[in-house]
Formats: structure tokens, sequence, C-alpha cells
């Protein structure tokens, strides 16, 4: 019994053959390599879920980062198994220097891709050059032709009503304009800023609709209430504008992306790389592997 005992370990501390060592190698690399690939392209649909314009292309991509994430799970896990059968200790080491740092990748990935979906700042936009700037427009139409009645008679109530209507035009005109910077706004300091001009603009238009709407000549002119209930619409707009821009998913989504995104993908490859090359390093009993020489 004790003979059996001693031939059957000695059978499993065999070596393997070369040809076998060559191909636990060989499908080592290959699963690195596939890693390595899954992750770049988990990073390139990142990547383009936040540049994306519209919903549907930001979630589109982002489900492509999802799954090219999971195909990096699914690979991770038969390398762990593969490992340990012939690599070295500091192969070990560096899987899991690249476990720990995939394990970050994806954490950043799942709130960044979380914001990117949402495309706060591009809806904000939208808002802004379309229905807040044509309101706008349709208001500042009216009280135009508002002002434009009494100029051709000139009077005392006439200079009154052009200096009230002029006063309401280029308050709301300064208050869309404060709108695309605040959009594009990283800094909650700097978004106050721009609220408190805008309240200031804001209430300005106000001041002027009212005055106007006290000129008794003007209490049957069907421009003022145009002008106003326009306003109102715009008011309505705006407020819907800086929530979204509040919110600030896209610029926040590639703030993350350029900066916590970028460093630990790079901790990912730089891992995969010098795992990669120590692999490839393994001696293989029975065979001499020379580097190549360069021609002269």
């Amino acid at each position: 019994m004790l003979l059996a005992v001693i031939l059957l370990v000695l059978h499993f501390r065999e070596p393997q053959n070369p040809a076998a060592q060559l191909a636990l190698k060989a499908k080592r690399v290959e699963l690195v390599d596939r890693i390595r690939l899954a992750v770049a392209l988990a990073s390139e649909a990142e990547k383009s879920s936040v540049m994306a314009i519209t919903d549907e292309d930001s979630r589109t991509f982002a489900n492509q980062a999802r799954t090219a994430t999971a195909a990096v799970e699914q690979e991770l896990r038969e390398l762990e198994t593969l490992l340990p059968l012939a690599g070295t200790r500091n192969e070990a080491d560096l899987l899991t220097q690249f476990s720990r740092a995939f394990v970050e990748f994806q954490r950043v990935d799942k709130d960044l891709l979380d914001l990117a979906v949402k495309n706060t700042n591009l809806k904000a936009y939208s808002l802004t050059f379309g229905p807040a700037a044509t309101t706008l427009a349709e208001m500042d139409a009216a009280l135009s032709r508002l002002a434009a009645a009494p100029a051709n008679a000139p009077s005392a109530t006439g200079f009154e009503v052009l200096q009230l209507a002029d006063g309401a035009r280029i308050a709301a005109l300064r208050l869309l304009t404060l709108l695309p910077p605040h959009i594009a706004e990283e800094s909650d300091q700097k978004m106050d800023e721009m609220e408190a001009a805008m309240a200031k603009e804001d209430q300005a238009v106000r001041q002027n609709l009212a005055g106007l709407a006290a000129i008794p000549t003007l209490r049957t002119n069907s421009d003022l209430p145009t002008a106003t209930a326009g306003y109102t619409r715009f008011s309505e707009l705006k407020a819907q504008i800086v929530k979204l821009s509040r919110e600030n998913t896209n610029v926040r989504s590639l703030t993350i992306s350029l900066n916590q995104k970028r460093k630990v993908m790079l901790v990912c490859q730089d891992a995969l790389a010098n795992l990669e090359r120590a692999i490839q390093e393994e001696p293989v009993e029975g065979l001499s592997i020379r580097a190549p020489v360069s021609p002269r």
C-alpha cells in the first residue's frame, strides 16, 4: 500500500510534457488578450454613450459597454481556474491587481453610464434653443408691435410705453442669453451666480410688464396679454431648463470619463499587459526558446 501511494504521488508530480505546457500557456495568453479587448470595447462604448446626442443612442452604447464588461467577467473566471495549474506567484499577484482594478472599473462605469443615458444637459439645450427661444421671440414681437403704435403719435404716454416695452424686451433677451452658459457650467457656485443674475432680469421683465398693464390706453390692446402669456410660458420653460441643467448629467459623465475612468482603465490595461508578458516568458521544460535576433 505504501508503494502504491508513493507511485501515485510521483505520477501526479510528474511534469507535463512540453506540448501540454505550450497549449496551456497559449490558452492563458489568449484569455488575457480577450480580456484586454473586452475592456477596450467596454471603454469605447462608454465614451460613445457619453458623447451620443440622443437618449436612444446613449442607451444603445451603454448596453454595449455592459455586454463587454460581462464578457470580461466570464473570461476572468476562466483565467482564474487555469492560472493556478501552471502560473507563477507573480502572475497570481498581477491577476489580483487587475481584478481589484476591474472592480473599480465596474463601479465607475455604473455611475457614469447611469448619468450618460439621462442627457439632461442636451435636453436643457434643446429646450433653450427650441421652445424657450420661440416663445420669447413671440413675446418680443408682441412688445415690438406695442411700442411701434405710439411712435407714430409721440406723447408722454407713448414714450412711457416705448420705454417699458423695450425694458421688458431687453431684460428677457438677457435672461435667455444666461441659460446656455448655465447649462455648460460645472460649478454649483457659478450656477448660483448666474441664477441670481437671471432673477434680477426676471424682476425687470415683470416690473415693465406690470407698468404696461397699468396704462389705461393699453387695456384693450391684444398685444399686451400676448406678451404677458408668452413670458409666463417662457418662465415655466426656464424653470425646467434650470432644473435639467442642475442635474448636469452630461457634464458630470464626461468629467468622470476623462478623469476617474481613464485612470482605472490604464491600471487595468497595465496589469493585463504585465500578466501577458509574464505568461509568455514562462520557461517550458525541454524547450529552449530564445528571443529573435534582429537582422543587421
